[in-house]
């Protein structure tokens, strides 16, 4: 399983005009590696994030900081996701310098998508860039 992909929800967003990136992922099966959707892992962490930034709330405004790409789903190799992900992480809550930060990510994820939603339609994840 160490070779294994790891999936990461992520959303980049501002707390009362604080930059934050919080996250949640977890290691994919074969399986779900080779399926075109993420599913319903996809779906599950998309909602454990946003009940995460739901109980952040109380801390002040929430905002998106970088618009439709704000909150993301990326697979990315483990080691990248432990030695990589939190160096990138840091230098965008420090920088602000998003365009840097997606850049980055896109050039280390396996696939990506950003989430959405419509009204009356489920979750969508449409495939980023």
């Amino acid at each position: 399983m160490a070779d294994a992909p790891y999936l990461v929800a992520l959303a980049l967003v501002e707390f009362a005009g604080k930059r934050a990136l919080p996250l949640t992922g977890k290691s994919q099966s074969a399986e779900a590696a080779d399926a075109t959707d993420p599913g319903d892992d996809g779906r599950t962490l998309a909602l454990e994030l946003l009940l995460r930034l739901w109980q952040r709330s109380e801390e002040g405004p929430l905002q998106r900081a970088a618009g439709d790409p704000s909150l993301l789903l990326v697979e990315l190799p483990l080691d990248v996701m432990s030695e990589q992900l939190p160096l990138l992480k840091a230098n965008w809550v420090s920088s602000g310098d998003t365009e840097a930060f997606l850049g980055s990510l896109q050039g280390l994820a396996i696939r990506a998508w950003h989430i959405t939603i419509a009204k009356y339609e489920p979750v969508s994840f449409i495939a980023w860039p």
